[in-house]
């Protein structure tokens, strides 16, 4: 028996100096190298460089974002990790 379509996935922000994010949220928008890219559960396996920008995400219903600077992205079905750097602004709100 299969089980129903996938409706969250495990976001990690792993940063040099901490796990910035730990949690299961509905998508995420991370900042590529040529554009956005929007990730929802189920999608396919994926390695994205990371520009400069906002990573977001929605977890129970908020929304939440960070800026962040570079840094890579490893995406599945039911995760996404980022290695990254916050920027400054973030870092000091750490």
């Amino acid at each position: 028996m299969s089980q129903g379509p996938l409706t969250s996935l495990h976001l990690r922000v792993i940063t040099p100096r901490s796990l910035a994010v730990d949690e299961k949220v509905e998508e995420v928008t991370i900042p590529g190298l040529d554009g956005e890219l929007g990730i929802l559960p189920g999608h396919r396996p994926l390695y994205a460089a990371l520009g400069s920008g906002e990573l977001t995400y929605r977890a129970s219903g908020r929304r939440e974002s960070l800026s962040v600077r570079g840094g890579y992205a490893e995406v599945g079905p039911e995760r996404v990790t980022a290695f990254t750097e916050l920027s400054e602004d973030e870092e000091d709100r750490s």
